[in-house]
């Protein structure tokens, strides 16, 4: 399984860090692509981390999910049309795409959550234009994966587990954490 994780200045760093740490715990290669022109990409607490590839040099079919972590970096992720090129060709393929806090405004401006059920984080909700908006911490509607924030991640992270490798290898994880499923 390979995964790709996208990066701007303003990333929240547990929802990026926390799901790649967790992700590689699961065996699942997962990436950190910068869509900035830079390797180094500073998150929303100024932590600043070195991405694992710049966006121009991925290649796009070779990955099983697409994640789109929260924070300000959001906006940048919006206006990256390359970016955005890329996840509507991943949902024409049905290939799994997970997005958490306000990341999944970025999918309801595109009209992937018509008629799907999804979350995000609180007061982002007018930007999920046509979603079934719930309440739940993760929810998973068709291909799409929705978290609400920060304090979601682990669950965030572990339903991607559980959609990829089963739900034995999730809770398998989990154990390994000390955290209950």
């Amino acid at each position: 399984m390979t995964a790709f994780l996208f990066l701007a200045d303003g990333f929240e760093e547990i929802e990026a860090l926390g799901t790649v740490d967790i992700l590689r715990r699961a065996e699942i290669n997962i990436s950190t692509v910068s869509v900035t022109k830079n390797i180094k990409v500073k998150g929303r607490s100024k932590i600043e981390v070195m991405a694992d590839a710049l966006f121009e040099d991925i290649d796009m079919d070779g990955a099983d999910i697409l994640i789109l972590p929260g924070g300000a970096g959001v906006s940048i992720l919006d206006i990256h049309e390359d970016l955005k090129n890329m996840i509507k060709k991943h949902n024409d393929k049905n290939k799994w795409i997970a997005a958490i806090c306000a990341a999944p405004t970025i999918l309801g401006g595109m009209g992937l959550l018509e008629a799907k059920g999804a979350v995000c984080y609180p007061g982002c909700e007018g930007d999920l234009k046509g979603a079934v908006l719930k309440e739940e911490e993760v929810i998973v509607d068709g291909h799409i994966i929705t978290s609400k924030g920060p304090g979601t991640t682990f669950l965030f992270a572990l339903k991607i587990i559980e959609m990829l490798k089963g739900i034995k290898k999730a809770k398998e994880v989990a154990k390994d954490m000390c955290y209950s499923l």
